[in-house]
């Protein structure tokens, strides 16, 4: 040890915001456990010691400790007569400590020292680079794909790879090498081979996301989304609310001549987008929520949150729409049971009833 190599340690605790009296610390104990491995006489692991590293020369002692007893048993014991040699001032039961740094531990300890240092620089970047990710949970975040493996794709976030999995990718979209794409971050986790980072192309959030960010009224409250319902790849609902009356929600959501939406259908990959007007009357906002389809009549049964549509018989596929995707979306959008029928078939449910 010496005054460049403490110096070393001090600009390490600066340049990777590592606790000194942790590193330190940490240092001290390996070095315990070296002077045992190299240096310890048979059957001396059992004996205590410490070591101490002056923080301003480098200066490096080796003690072992013994207990002051009257009949010493032990390696880790001494009796007061032996203890009062090192000071007179030793009473029984006061731990003496005597030295023993060998003449050749300073090559052990230096090599050791090193190794210690590595592995708390990789675990103090791995816990910045966690602190950095786990805040962006649940945020957007761009990368580019850098490799495909067993179904999953590898995403290249700068500091570290993401895993986009099977089931977070949308149907029948290529990821290809340095392909650039925006993904939600579902989850972030702390492992013991430094964070793992979960991204998705699916998640509603993403959604949710774009809006915020191509929207300024929805990034600064007066647009609020209400609900969202996804079917990856396919399309989208997104209930919007304006808090401002003189603001027009699905106005701003679409943008002048339609530029913002269109810039999220562009990132999704031609994903459809319904936008639509959230009403806090259960009728009207499930009328707006089978949007393109014009609703005639909506009635409601509070107890079980279901509710009976009216359309024209020329809606009702359009209503229902593509093997039931339309009001599969708006039940999920709105959180009340759907039935659709045209007006012929409600027309003969009421005569023969």
């Amino acid at each position: 040890m010496n005054v460049e190599f403490i110096d070393a340690l001090k600009e390490i605790v600066k340049e990777k915001g590592i606790s000194e009296e942790l590193l330190f610390d940490t240092v001290e104990d390996a070095l315990v456990s070296a002077y045992k491995k190299n240096f310890a006489k048979s059957g001396g692991n059992s004996q205590n010691v410490k070591v101490t590293i002056d923080k301003d020369n480098g200066e490096m002692h080796v003690y072992s400790q013994k207990v002051v007893e009257e009949n010493p048993a032990t390696v880790n014991e001494i009796s007061l007569e032996d203890a009062r040699q090192y000071d007179p001032k030793y009473q029984m039961g006061d731990i003496v400590d005597i030295e023993v740094t060998p003449k050749k531990f300073g090559r052990i300890a230096a090599q050791t020292a090193k190794q210690v240092v590595i592995q708390r620089i990789k675990e103090a970047e791995r816990k910045v680079i966690y602190s950095e990710f786990v805040a962006k949970e649940y945020d957007i975040i761009t990368g580019a794909i850098i490799r495909k493996d067993k179904g999953n794709v590898f995403v290249d976030l700068g500091k570290l790879e993401a895993v986009l999995c099977s089931n977070e990718q949308m149907p029948g979209e290529q990821y290809n090498f340095n392909q650039k794409f925006k993904f939600y971050i579902v989850e972030v986790k702390n492992t013991t081979k430094g964070p793992q980072i979960v991204v998705s192309r699916t998640h509603p959030g993403l959604v949710k996301r774009l809006f915020e960010l191509e929207v300024p009224e929805i990034y600064s409250g007066v647009v609020e989304i209400k609900s969202i319902s996804r079917e990856a790849g396919s399309r989208t609902k997104i209930a919007v609310h304006s808090n401002d009356e003189n603001v027009d929600a699905t106005g701003a959501c679409v943008g002048p001549k339609g530029i913002r939406v269109q810039n999220i259908v562009n990132e999704l990959r031609n994903e459809k987008i319904d936008i639509i007007k959230w009403s806090n009357l259960p009728e009207k906002y499930i009328a707006n929520a089978l949007s393109p389809a014009k609703v005639i009549d909506v009635s409601i049964n509070e107890d079980n949150k279901s509710a009976k549509i009216i359309v024209e018989d020329s809606q009702l596929s359009l209503a229902i729409g593509k093997e039931g995707q339309n009001v599969r979306l708006a039940a999920k959008l709105t959180g009340w049971k759907i039935d659709i029928k045209s007006e012929s078939q409600a027309s003969e449910t009421l005569t023969s009833e």
